[in-house]
């Protein structure tokens, strides 16, 4: 009983309390000082990328406890290099997935976002200079990345009598990059929304290659098709690229 009450008393204060809401121009992290309670969202705006590692019910029922673990943190070592050598912050760990934010707004932000997703392709998938030769006795890699850009909000979640607690993220970018990074497959590994389409600076966006006529042209490496978001058909875009890293 005295547990069944001091839940429905805490319930109560979160949906009952306003939610304060800040403007931050960062990424937040845990132990930041704005985050003092569980009715503190701290909104920032950022890049999205949703990576989804494919196929854990076929390796934990193929191998040991200490061959998963190994092959899940081989994942996140490729993924938290890469994010953290191009400013971006990893974060939401599960068993098959992972969150990167890149803070800010402009074309740069959303054209690096997508680099670093390439070059993250690269490493899990080049068969001959990623880590796909050290890992593939083990499994073939299945994955797929989603990139949305907009508004996201970080509130906190306590999780022992305030002593400790963790973050929760919630925004339609996340969503939406979520969505699209599970619509993804190989080869086309890379997923992004039409608004980060519209607004990549011309390196992430277009190759040069030679016309018939034998002169340089751009092309777009994106091919758009569309999926289900909000009961809505909406255009995403995907790509088989990837970018080599030293």
């Amino acid at each position: 009983m005295a547990l069944k009450n001091d839940i429905k008393t805490k319930v109560k204060n979160i949906v009952d309390e306003d939610l304060d809401i800040i403007d931050v121009p960062y990424v937040p992290k845990i132990g930041d000082p704005k985050l003092k309670t569980s009715n503190t969202g701290l909104l920032f705006e950022a890049t999205t990328v949703y990576i989804e590692m494919r196929g854990s019910t076929k390796i934990l029922n193929n191998h040991n406890r200490s061959t998963v673990a190994k092959i899940r943190s081989a994942y996140l070592e490729v993924i938290c290099d890469i994010a953290n050598e191009n400013n971006g912050y990893v974060t939401n760990f599960s068993e098959n997935s992972a969150l990167i934010f890149f803070h800010g707004a402009s074309k740069e932000t959303l054209s690096n976002a997508v680099l670093t997703a390439m070059k993250i392709k690269f490493m899990l998938s080049n068969e001959q200079q990623g880590i796909k030769p050290l890992i593939k006795k083990y499994i073939d890699i299945d994955f797929g990345i989603g990139i949305d850009h907009g508004k996201n909000l970080c509130t906190r979640i306590d999780i022992s009598n305030n002593q400790s607690y963790g973050l929760f993220w919630v925004g339609n970018a996340i969503d939406r990059a979520t969505m699209i990074g599970r619509e993804c497959k190989g080869p086309n590994h890379i997923g992004v929304s039409h608004h980060v389409h519209e607004n990549l600076k011309d390196y992430p966006k277009y190759i040069i290659r030679k016309n018939y006529s034998g002169y340089d042209e751009k092309v777009n490496m994106w091919d758009r098709t569309k999926f289900i978001y909000n009961d809505n058909y909406e255009y995403y875009y995907h790509s088989d690229g990837s970018l080599s890293i030293d």
